[in-house]
């Protein structure tokens, strides 16, 4: 009875191992790396969190009309490590986002790297990313 028991657990112990391989996305299912973009705009909000962080963007696009692009980063523990800090992005910054489109929204993207009025510039995706 503990062998099937213990052979039970470990079962467990395997599936949950496996499910965040499973439930992590494809980049070239929800991105394409045929369209790449370069949006200047300004910040609306900064969601520090996990897996992904998101940065919105408010573009004007070429009639005019205010566009909410709202770009996928890496996970806030390697946005750290590539220098960035929860307040290194603030509401009302003008910044150039370069990355790629996505496949079915317009307006969403992943974002490769951020670039600031004043010159300073941050790495917004994985060093593992291949594109």
């Amino acid at each position: 009875m503990r062998t099937k028991f213990g052979l039970f657990v470990a079962g467990l112990g395997l599936v949950g191992l496996a499910a965040p391989g499973i439930a992590h996305h494809s980049f070239s299912v929800e991105y394409d790396v045929m369209k790449p973009v370069k949006v200047t705009g300004t910040v609306t909000k900064l969601e520090w969190t996990n897996p992904h962080a998101h940065l919105y963007v408010e573009v004007v696009d070429q009639k005019g009309a205010k566009v909410s692009w709202n770009f996928e980063m890496a996970s806030p523990n390697i946005l750290e490590r590539n220098g960035w800090t929860r307040k290194a992005v603030k509401p009302t910054d003008t910044v150039v986002v370069e990355g790629y489109a996505g496949r079915v929204d317009a307006s969403r993207g992943i974002a490769n790297s951020i670039k600031f009025e004043d010159g300073r510039a941050l790495f917004a995706g994985a060093p593992e990313q291949k594109y």
